[in-house]
């Protein structure tokens, strides 16, 4: 987009100053990632630039290693489990913040959050001595209650996000003409509100699957996520597997944030529509 025909010399210079320096912080951003994902290609078991050749040997052993696809199969799990459990816990807290005279309000939503500002080492020792209490370290109940915690905020925030514009009216409405709660819910507060349910429960899933610090305190020797087995790969013997299984989780990633940029632009067009019809 130029710059305005009617601006100024040194406005014109400001307008180009600050999107040359926008992009040289994204560029400074995504280098690491520009850097690692060439590596994944290279023909050798090494990392050096210039490679050597190109090949796609490590993403045939990502793909046919039973410890990375085991690390694979356990993250989609636990991370399918979390964003079930995380999107209804979400959904739910929301409904109950979005109503402007429930006392502590503030304080129950300072809580709910506090996940995301706590520091995760934090939140991974806290869960350590919790659940070794109560016997749950090294089992996948416990990394689904870990991991639900972590993404359950993310699920809050989004859908109390989509609530702020939604109309109570028609709420009241659907009760006025007979129609029962859960219908009501069903009929008319559930499509208004999923496009913030999905991108919560996207965001909740995301977390999960990249997560690898409370599954270093909390999870047994064989539950080995795919973070967790990047991780380990590091420490122990550095392969360019390593880089596949980043690249995958790049990619995957991009993926899952250009469908909450679609969300987000559907979400708008249908508040906008609103809005018009009233």
């Amino acid at each position: 987009m130029p710059a305005p025909a009617y601006a100024t010399r040194s406005e014109r210079f400001a307008y180009w100053f600050l999107r040359a320096f926008v992009a040289l912080v994204l560029l400074f951003l995504i280098a690491p990632i520009l850097a690692i994902m060439p590596l994944s290609f290279n023909s050798e078991s090494f990392f050096s630039y210039p490679m050597p050749g190109y090949s796609l040997r490590w993403y045939q052993d990502f793909l046919g290693n039973e410890r990375w696809q085991s690390a694979l199969r356990l993250s989609v799990l636990l991370a399918v489990l979390t964003t079930i459990l995380a999107t209804t816990l979400g959904t739910m807290a929301a409904l109950g913040l979005s109503r402007s005279r429930l006392p502590g309000k503030a304080a129950i939503m300072a809580v709910l959050i506090s996940p995301m500002v706590v520091p995760a080492i934090i939140s991974a020792i806290a869960m350590f001595f919790f659940y070794s209490k109560v016997g749950l370290t090294g089992t996948l109940p416990g990394l689904v209650l870990a991991h639900t915690a972590l993404a359950t905020p993310f699920v809050v925030i989004t859908v109390t996000a989509t609530l702020t514009s939604f109309d109570w009216n028609l709420m009241r409405a659907g009760l006025s003409l007979g129609a029962a709660p859960f219908t009501v819910f069903r009929r008319v507060v559930f499509p208004l509100i999923m496009p913030g349910m999905i991108s919560g429960a996207l965001f909740a899933f995301v977390t999960s699957f990249d997560e690898v610090i409370v599954v270093i305190f909390i999870a047994g020797p064989e539950q080995r996520t795919l973070p967790r087995q990047m991780f380990s790969g590091i420490r122990e013997q550095i392969s360019p597997t390593i880089t596949a299984a980043a690249t995958t989780l790049i990619l995957f990633s991009t993926l899952m944030l250009i469908t909450l940029e679609l969300l987000r632009r559907r979400a708008e067009r249908t508040r906008l529509a609103a809005v018009q019809t009233h």
